[in-house]
């Protein structure tokens, strides 16, 4: 049985310690898109572009914790690679990382905005990637969900917005995400670089990227407060800020 508990709470941040205490309470529950397409209103310049999903399902046993360092493992040898080199075509990106008792289980996304013709290069690429194979074939990937690229059935720029935002906020949001995917992959980078040679049998991986993660967690734990939680309050005026909590309680009997 779950139970879900929410409640809304305001806050007037005073230091970065507040936020994450708050942020430590909420969780991450949204799989693939979130909501509808929506039909814009005129036709744009650009409506061959629209977003498109590339979700890796990763094994989760039960039982088990969620293989976090699966994520900065796949994002690093398997989405990297393609999106440096298609990275011209791409005008917006991002990461998108859950994990729960669901249908969707524990999914790792890379999401992006292109044409219909360059998400089909970027698919091929994407599942031709060595290193995919093989975590495929030892059964740490269970399969790669993609879109159907006969059609776009996301071409707003808010499209893979919560449709809960004011739509100016949906609008303008997918530029904040990406720059922050972008700051979390050249942390993988650096980490990765300073740990030396590159591990090569996917025994080695797993142990390279447990540690990779590790490190990240150290730096979101250390100096997310300030160099992230507290720079985008600046940013912001210091303002009061509503936060609403979720709780997620898994009963067993």
């Amino acid at each position: 049985m779950n139970r879900l508990n929410s409640r809304r709470m305001t806050i007037s941040i005073l230091g970065p310690l507040a936020f994450i205490l708050l942020l430590g309470m909420a969780g991450c529950a949204s799989t693939g898109t979130i909501g509808p397409a929506k039909k814009e209103a005129a036709v744009s310049a650009r409506e061959s572009r629209g977003w498109w999903y590339a979700n890796f399902d990763i094994a989760w046993p039960r039982g088990k914790d969620p293989a976090w360092y699966m994520d900065v493992l796949l994002a690093r040898e398997v989405v990297s690679p393609v999106l440096q080199r298609y990275r011209k075509d791409i005008s917006l990106w991002r990461f998108h990382r859950r994990a729960a008792r669901d249908q969707s289980g524990d999914q790792f996304a890379f999401i992006f905005r292109t044409s219909a013709s360059n998400a089909r290069k970027i698919y091929a690429a994407l599942l031709a990637n060595p290193v995919l194979r093989r975590l495929e074939a030892k059964g740490l990937i269970l399969k790669v969900l993609t879109d159907d690229t006969n059609k776009i059935p996301r071409p707003a720029i808010e499209d893979t917005s919560d449709p809960n935002w004011s739509l100016p906020l949906q609008k303008a949001w997918p530029y904040f995400i990406m720059g922050v995917s972008e700051t979390w992959l050249d942390l993988i980078s650096r980490y990765a670089h300073a740990a030396g040679d590159r591990p090569r049998s996917i025994a080695e991986m797993q142990t390279f990227y447990q540690k990779i993660n590790r490190k990240l967690d150290a730096t979101w734990q250390n100096e997310g407060g300030h160099a992230f939680l507290h720079h985008l309050d600046a940013l912001f005026g210091y303002g009061p800020l509503n936060v609403i909590v979720r709780r997620k309680v898994e009963l067993q009997f």
